[in-house]
């Protein structure tokens, strides 16, 4: 029991320890991982049209063999991907 009782102590402890880099200023020769960045992001964004397009493809065609409802879990983890990589940058900062 002590360590539950102790455990919000001990977390309050370690957040204040770790320093707060705030708004800084970014280091010298950290565009190139800018430029990573950005392209990753791009590569993503378009994986992620392409999920999208495959799977509403995919619930098109076999409307007519009367299967469709299986491709809508396709199209889900298409669309959750797409809000995780839209949304990739608030939360990081969100965790910072």
């Amino acid at each position: 029991m002590y360590i539950l009782t102790a455990l919000p102590e001990l977390l309050t402890t370690i957040a204040t320890a770790v320093p707060d880099p705030g708004q800084g200023e970014a280091p010298p020769g950290s565009d190139g991982l800018v430029t990573i960045l950005r392209w990753v992001f791009y590569i993503a964004s378009a994986m992620c049209v392409l999920g999208v397009l495959i799977a509403g493809g995919m619930m098109a065609v076999s409307v007519q063999r009367g299967s469709g409802g299986e491709h809508v879990s396709r199209l889900g983890w298409a669309l959750g991907g797409c809000i995780v990589i839209g949304a990739a940058s608030a939360l990081v900062g969100a965790l910072l």
